[in-house]
């Protein structure tokens, strides 16, 4: 098993210099570099793991996400740099997100994966920002990655690394809840309400409260489900004793983006014994607009037949009059004397 085999198979951070020594002994076709220099690099690599720093970043699927990678240190002449962005969270075969050397983007180790979705901001290079934006965020982006800058003076040194994990989050659609369909001296019975929402991530928390004293209720029923394009649907059901006051929230939290939407169902009893629910009332509101929508057409149809009518009779009374003063006329000359 040669050096490389033998990194591969120790434990970190000294396996995280593998990537380090092929740079070393791969810059600029120089042939391999002695041990001692080889010593000095891991010295740095180990006196740079201790100054690591890590930042959470949170993206929307199919979104766009900046990991942030900043060197506050001397002054940078990017011919004489590398930079690494890698995976660090996997030991996958490919692990290389984008690499920057002498200047150039390199491309002949990056995974296929990343492939024309990662761009480094060429303006902030020379002032130690190595952000990377990784464009149209997916479920397989999900990791922790490593920025590690390297200088080359008199020997190859790791002049600064940080650790980014991306997290990923979707958000959730406005939940629907469907309440019971009650009779008025239906109070005391079991009925059920169900809430629905899809199209986020991660998994998420489904309340039940009841809004009279802001009690949580215990759920009937929970189903989350897993969809092919790596986003969460949820369903799920409730059942309570009937109340004449019953006032209920579904709510639906996504704690990555600190988002909870809710939908409510509220149903009072009126004086006259006759119940109603404000989740039913848009409906019935609804179907009365149409109705009324419907009486209206007919009413305009009615006046514009009558019109019509008269607009006929009135032309019809016109022509006889004309037809009947032509026929005096022509009468009138007929009998007059030549």
């Amino acid at each position: 098993m040669g050096c490389w085999g033998q990194l591969a198979a120790l434990p970190q951070p000294l396996a995280q210099c593998r990537t380090w020594l092929r740079v070393e002994n791969n810059w600029g076709g120089e042939p391999a570099a002695p041990s001692y220099r080889f010593l000095l690099l891991l010295l740095h690599v180990l006196r740079a793991v201790i100054a690591l720093e890590e930042k959470i970043i949170v993206s929307k699927l199919g979104g766009n996400a900046t990991l942030s990678c900043i060197y506050r240190g001397t002054e940078l002449h990017l011919k004489k740099l590398r930079v690494y962005w890698q995976i660090a969270d996997d030991q996958e075969e490919c692990s290389v997100v984008h690499a920057l050397i002498s200047g150039q983007d390199n491309e002949s180790e990056q995974c296929i994966h990343f492939k024309n979705r990662t761009q480094l901001f060429w303006d902030r290079l020379e002032n130690g920002d190595f952000s990377l934006l990784l464009l149209n965020v997916s479920q397989r982006d999900k990791h922790k990655y490593k920025c590690v800058v390297l200088q080359k003076t008199e020997y190859t040194k790791v002049i600064h690394q940080a650790e980014v994990v991306l997290s990923l989050a979707a958000s959730y659609s406005q939940p629907i809840l469907n309440g019971p369909i009650r009779n008025s001296d239906s109070t005391g019975e079991e009925v059920t309400f169900s809430c629905r929402s899809g199209n986020g991530y991660p998994e998420p928390n489904v309340y039940w409260i009841n809004k009279t004293d802001n009690s949580h209720l215990h759920p009937s029923k929970l189903e989350i489900t897993l969809h092919t394009d790596g986003t969460y649907s949820v369903f799920s059901t409730l059942k309570v004793k009937a109340t004449s006051n019953m006032q209920i929230e579904c709510s639906i939290e996504n704690k990555i983006l600190q988002e909870n939407l809710s939908a409510n169902y509220t149903q009072q009893k009126q004086s006259n014994g006759s119940s109603t629910e404000s989740h039913k009332d848009l409906g019935k509101n609804g179907q009365g607009a149409q109705a009324a929508g419907v009486v209206s057409m007919v009413v305009l149809i009615g006046l514009l037949v009558v019109l019509t009518c008269w607009l006929w009779r009135r032309r019809s009374s016109r022509l006889v009059s004309h037809t009947d003063v032509q026929s005096n006329e022509d009468k009138g000359e007929l009998n007059s004397p030549v």
